[in-house]
């Protein structure tokens, strides 16, 4: 039963029992041609709680938004191998769906990677999955946090050549640091062309840079073992190796062909 009394300036206040916090008093409220009851006042402040988290949870989640799409913006991933996933990567034989899973493992468990330093190189013949995979990998770890960030070998000598220029907006270090920096550096076309003693000497500082801060490597190129590690040079190839580093060969035949035919 709902005891009615009189509250200040003539308004009616009610007793009434909330099912979940008791008895409380509410007032008979009227606006214009509106009339209602006020509700249960720990249930009215539980729920403006509610919105105003849910408006925090919205802000934090536009935020975090802005920084993924950030986050994606300086990957550069090329816009061909934007949509490349891991569940999208059509293997064909035994030997392409080891490789899937391969650098799948290696996306999954980047933590114990980032700790040594481990790297993966990724080659052999063109057209087999090496640059999708590895999109793949740099979308995974984006999507975890981390930061990933994909070039060419001729684009990352580039961005340290053109510092040497006159108006040029950084030092070499800077350049070279710029790709030491992220947890995952993907080079792609290495051994493209043989480059000179200055460009070996850039790719050899990157990587080394890399080696030195526990910084995670992925190489994709299209040579062999030998004429890859000719290109790369010995030192190069073993911090790529060491930590656990794998080599991938993908030999199989080339998908592309088939789209050909």
């Amino acid at each position: 039963m709902m005891e009615v009394s009189k509250a200040m300036q003539g308004a009616e206040v009610a007793t009434r029992c909330c099912d979940q916090h008791g008895e409380y008093q509410s007032q008979h409220v009227t606006l214009g041609r509106t009339e209602f009851w006020t509700t249960c006042p720990a249930c009215t402040e539980a729920g403006t709680k509610s919105d105003t988290q849910k408006i925090i949870d919205d802000i934090n989640a536009g935020r975090r938004q802005a920084v993924m799409n950030n986050t994606m913006q300086r990957a550069a991933i090329p816009p061909r191998f934007m949509d490349r996933r891991f569940a999208n990567y059509r293997a064909t034989c035994s030997n392409s769906a080891k490789a899937l899973e391969t650098v799948r493992e290696y996306a999954e468990n980047f933590a114990d990677s980032l700790s040594s330093g481990r790297s993966l190189i990724l080659m052999g013949t063109v057209g087999t999955g090496k640059t999708h995979l590895a999109a793949s990998a740099a979308h995974a770890l984006i999507a975890q946090g981390y930061t990933a960030v994909f070039t060419s070998v001729l684009s990352a000598v580039r961005s340290v050549k053109e510092t040497y220029g006159h108006g040029a907006t950084q030092t070499e270090r800077q350049a070279i640091n710029a790709l030491i920096a992220p947890d995952l550096l993907i080079i792609d076309e290495v051994g493209v062309q043989f480059g000179s003693a200055t460009e070996e000497m850039i790719l050899f500082e990157i990587i080394n840079g890399r080696y030195e801060q526990m910084k995670p490597t992925i190489i994709i190129s299209n040579l062999a073992m030998e004429p890859l590690k000719k290109y790369l040079g010995e030192r190069v190839f073993d911090r790529l190796r060491e930590g656990g580093g794998k080599a991938v060969v993908f030999n199989w035949e080339s998908h592309r062909a088939k789209v050909a035919a």
